[in-house]
């Protein structure tokens, strides 16, 4: 499992090798600001991981544990109402 790091902005901005190698090697760097967590150092690995398509909106819909749920998306029928402009 990855270890998580939290670095405090200044320290993160004198140390900032060490923080990329943090991240290369350990896995997310978390920068905080007043105690904070204001942004996070990736690896490129982790990165990119992100952006991989996971799948169409298709295949998401489908792996839903909704997928069998009878919902009836039928709209009423009736006249609208009248209203006074």
């Amino acid at each position: 499992m990855k270890s998580f790091d939290h670095w405090q902005l200044q320290d993160a901005k004198s140390k900032l090798s060490r923080v990329v190698k943090s991240a290369r090697t350990s896995g997310p760097q978390f920068i905080t600001v007043h105690g904070h967590e204001e942004a996070v150092i990736l690896s490129i690995n982790d990165y990119k991981n992100l952006l991989k398509a996971k799948g169409t909106l298709i295949d998401f819909f489908q792996s839903s544990p909704l997928m069998d749920v009878d919902l009836s998306l039928d709209r009423a029928k009736d006249y609208s109402r009248d209203v006074d402009l």
